[in-house]
C-alpha cells in the first residue's frame, strides 16, 4: 500500500477561473488607486457570488471575469461613485468605462461616449501608465 499523496488536489476550471477573475480585476483596482480593503471585500464578496452562479450554470465559467468586474463597479458607484473613469474623455462630464461583453468572454473596458476600447480587464495600469 503506498503512502496518501500529500500534495493538495487541482484546482477546477471554475477555481482556476475565479483566481484569475480576482487577480485581473484586483489590477485594474490597484491601477485605480482604490484598492483599499472594503473595496477588496467587495471582490471577494462578488467571486464567493459568482462561484455559486457558475456551479449553476457551468457553460458560463468563461464569464466570470466580467461578471466580477461589474459587480465590482455597481458595488463602488452604490459606495464611493462611477469607477473606473474613462482616461480617453479629457473634456465634459467624467464618466466611467463599461465592461464589454456585458456577457461573455474576453472582457474589456470601453468608452461608450467615443466608442472605443480602452483595456482588457485587468489591464488599465498600461492604460493609466500605472
Amino acid at each position: 500500500m503506498e503512502p496518501p499523496d500529500p500534495s493538495p488536489p487541482a484546482p477546477s476550471g471554475l477555481e482556476k477561473a475565479l483566481h484569475a477573475a480576482r487577480a485581473l480585476v484586483l489590477a485594474d483596482l490597484v491601477a485605480g488607486r482604490v484598492a483599499e480593503a472594503d473595496v477588496v471585500s467587495m471582490v471577494e464578496d462578488s467571486v464567493v457570488h459568482r462561484r455559486w452562479w457558475a456551479e449553476q450554470w457551468p457553460e458560463g465559467v468563461d464569464y466570470v471575469i466580467g461578471l466580477i468586474a461589474q459587480d465590482v463597479q455597481d458595488a463602488l458607484l452604490e459606495k464611493y461613485g462611477r469607477w473606473p473613469l474613462c482616461p480617453v474623455c479629457a473634456a465634459g462630464e467624467p464618466h466611467a468605462l463599461d465592461v464589454e461583453p456585458e456577457l461573455g468572454p474576453n472582457p474589456h473596458w470601453v468608452c461608450g461616449k467615443a466608442g472605443v476600447v480602452v483595456s482588457s480587464v485587468g489591464a488599465l495600469g498600461r492604460v493609466l501608465g500605472r
